[in-house]
């Protein structure tokens, strides 16, 4: 078990590498997401020419960068316990601007997969920031700290495809990549000059090395810890669930210009998780945690059900941003139980681990929708994205703390 810095001078900058952390979530997700409306038009550029692999590969070079995340985060959360959070940080930055460019220089479908993989094996920025935060924020500021966090990175996915359909016909698609690496330099240059870590202690000469321990058995009860994992996969495959099924659905409901409703659909979602991150956080902060976690998910699940019954593509707008809102709470709660459930010596390697969580609902989520929704119809995947999540209401509402 390492040895920790000073509370007091952890907590010293926290607003400010709050700031620097919003900032570089928001840049480095804009990034990952802006390909979306053009991802097909770059497969066929590369040389793919059959409709149905241009499907296929879209699909494989989308989900390639999850893949390779959801396997590196618990790494860099153990490595930033070890060497510091503000490092890995500098290496996810200058690695997401070196792999954002060389995307913009692929030749042929087999290196655009490749360094999509290459992107999210040397990216993390998010994840990173989000252990950052939660581990070097005042506990009883943490909720907000973190709902601030959540706003970022949900406004990076909300503005990334739309920055995506506005560049690519104005500057190329080469040149898009190529933006989009220089400003997560930028990201890079306010993350290693200004954001302030407290230097961890050095072990005195001849002061024995603390006795190794497992992180697991560092954690005195691991039952909130497991579940919040569960939850975050789930909390993401909610939310991908719906995405490949969206403009088919669409379509089915007769829908006038479908394109640009299924926008609004996608963007409903991540708007109200912006407007409403960093309140349901200051509320959990007051109230606790899992209260307001079994809350949202209960939330979620009701408005699930009538999204399957929708006669209207407003109706669906609509529901979507009022599901958005009970989102939005999720994740910055499940970061703040981890972080006040786990000890320090540990903390960013669990939150690692519940990045992993929710990558694997990343990749699960539209698997799962598209079979479901192609095989028994759309409404079935509202209904089964329903019975999960008042399902995992249910369970944290038995197993949560007497306390809590």
């Amino acid at each position: 078990m390492d040895v920790l810095p000073d509370p007091a001078l952890v907590e010293e900058h926290w607003k400010r590498n709050l700031m620097v952390c919003v900032f570089g979530a928001f840049t480095t997700i804009v990034a990952m997401t802006l390909l979306l409306p053009f991802l097909p038009l770059y497969v066929e550029h590369l040389g793919v020419t059959d409709q149905a692999a241009i499907v296929q590969w879209s699909g494989v070079a989308f989900g390639a960068t999850f893949l390779s995340a959801a396997v590196t985060a618990p790494l860099w959360g153990r490595l930033g316990d070890r060497y510091g959070r503000k490092l890995m940080l500098i290496r996810a930055s200058l690695g997401m601007a070196i792999a954002m460019s060389l995307i913009g220089l692929a030749e042929n479908i087999y290196q655009l997969v490749g360094l999509r993989l290459l992107a999210g094996l040397l990216g993390g920025y998010a994840s990173g920031a989000t252990i950052l935060v939660a581990t070097q924020t005042p506990k009883a500021r943490s909720g907000w700290a973190l709902g601030m966090l959540s706003s970022g990175i949900m406004a990076g996915n909300l503005t990334g495809p739309l920055i995506g359909g506005l560049l690519p016909p104005l500057i190329g698609i080469r040149t898009t990549f190529f933006l989009a690496g220089g400003v997560i330099f930028l990201t890079f240059l306010a993350t290693l000059f200004l954001m302030k870590e407290a230097p961890r202690p050095k072990r005195a000469a001849g002061q024995p090395r603390p006795v190794a321990m497992r992180p697991w058995a560092l954690i005195p009860d691991k039952k909130p810890v497991i579940t919040m994992f569960v939850v975050a996969c789930l909390v993401m495959f909610s939310i991908m669930s719906i995405e490949p099924i969206i403009t088919v659905y669409l379509t089915q409901l007769h829908a006038p210009n479908v394109t640009m409703m299924a926008g609004l659909v996608m963007s409903a979602t991540a708007l109200a998780s912006v407007l409403s991150a960093s309140r349901i956080g200051t509320l959990a902060d007051r109230i606790g945690h899992w209260k307001v976690v079994v809350g949202c998910l209960t939330g979620a699940a009701v408005l699930l059900i009538p999204q399957a019954f929708v006669t209207e593509g407003w109706q669906l707008v609509v529901l979507r941003f009022l599901m958005g809102i009970a989102l939005g709470g999720l994740l910055p709660c499940i970061a703040a139980i981890i972080r006040h459930s786990v000890p320090d010596s540990v903390a960013g390697r669990m939150l690692g681990y519940s990045t992993s969580s929710q990558y694997v609902g990343q990749v699960l989520g539209p698997l799962t929708g598209g079979y479901l929704g192609g095989h028994f119809g759309m409404p079935i995947v509202f209904v089964v994205t329903c019975v999960l999540m008042a399902a995992c209401a249910l369970a944290m509402l038995v197993m949560r703390p007497m306390n809590a």
